[in-house]
């Protein structure tokens, strides 16, 4: 197997700028490979729910019931944009959304129990093919992975389940 700079993990003149670059090549494949593993995962459901009302569920089933706003912002979308994906999901019977018993005036947006089966079944297929994947790697080169990833998720700014969670918040 050809080996390029990403896989040294470092540049030839050791150049500080020149590693950053290696490290973005190899994560940049990396997300590739996992976009090719969330699609395939999604594959039974394409018929239920787009890839970002997937990610809109995700992030109900890691973070809870949530108000619009908060909901919006970790999705980096604009509120009218979580609105419309919300509206779609409340179509479904995969969210509900209830007066906010804080402030009448809010609204809190809570997974459903068919929207909770939804992302575990996704995040189970999902789960079965990275495992196949990180299987296929040699040992030695697995050191280090998780930490590395970790920190990358924390980087971030995404929530990292302890490992008894394992992955029930990934998209």
């Amino acid at each position: 197997m050809r080996e390029n700079r990403a896989d040294a993990g470092a540049a030839p003149d050791g150049g500080e700028e020149d590693e950053l670059d290696a490290i973005v090549a190899s994560v940049l494949v990396a997300s590739r490979a996992l976009v090719g593993v969330s699609a395939r995962s999604l594959a039974d459901v394409e018929d239920t729910v787009t890839l970002t009302q997937f990610r809109t569920l995700v992030v109900l089933r890691s973070h809870g019931a949530t108000r619009l706003g908060p909901l919006s912002e970790r999705l980096g979308v604009g509120a009218s944009s979580a609105l419309r994906t919300v509206d779609r999901l409340l179509a479904g019977g995969l969210v509900t959304r209830d007066e906010d018993a804080a402030d009448r005036r809010a609204v809190v947006i809570a997974l459903t129990a068919k929207g909770r089966r939804l992302v575990d079944e996704v995040t189970e297929r999902r789960r079965e093919a990275i495992a196949g994947i990180v299987g296929r790697m040699p040992v030695t080169r697995r050191r280090g992975l998780v930490a590395a990833l970790t920190a990358f998720a924390e980087a971030a700014d995404e929530p990292v389940p302890a490992p008894a969670e394992g992955a029930a918040d990934s998209w």
